[in-house]
């Protein structure tokens, strides 16, 4: 007889204890799409290390996602640097292959939102690539629409595509 446990997942907000687990997420997701430093993608953040301690700050909140108690993916909010204060920006939002297609990155994208609507946010700006196709569908389907020009001074040379949603 072949018996599986039930599978718990669960949302939460990141602990100091979380930083060094979801930075290994976003360094091997990174590795995975060739999203290199030297690029400006979320590898080259001199505070990746730390995210607990930037996410703690006023207007600013990450969450992460667990396995059966294993910190598999995550994704945040924080006011978009150099912009209108009504603009936030969705955040580092990677996942591992195991929990990808389950709904957790929309769920995780709905809580960032309301997040920031409860925050005074009127607006939720994000970038990310092209090849990241299943994302981008899925940001699409949440209602955010393509812009042509970057806002703030986000430092992402190289994400291309740029996207703008009125909370």
């Amino acid at each position: 007889m072949n018996i599986t446990a039930p599978v718990k997942i669960a949302l939460r907000r990141i602990t100091a204890q979380d930083n060094a687990a979801i930075a290994r997420v976003i360094r091997e997701v990174s590795a995975e799409y060739g999203l290199t430093a030297d690029k400006g993608y979320t590898v080259a953040d001199p505070n990746l290390d730390e995210l607990y301690q930037v996410y703690s700050q006023p207007g600013h909140a990450y969450w992460v996602v667990e396995l059966d108690g294993e910190v598999v993916g995550g994704g945040g909010v924080a006011p978009l640097t150099c912009s209108e204060p009504d603009i936030c920006e969705l955040q580092k939002m990677y996942f591992l292959p195991t929990v990808r297609g389950k709904g957790l990155a929309k769920r995780l994208a709905l809580q960032a939102m309301d997040f920031a609507r409860a925050e005074g946010f009127k607006r939720c700006y994000l970038e990310t690539t092209a090849f990241l196709t299943e994302a981008i569908a899925l940001y699409q389907r949440l209602g955010f629409e393509h812009i042509s020009e970057p806002l703030g001074c986000t430092g992402h040379v190289d994400c291309e595509v740029r996207m703008l949603k009125s909370l």
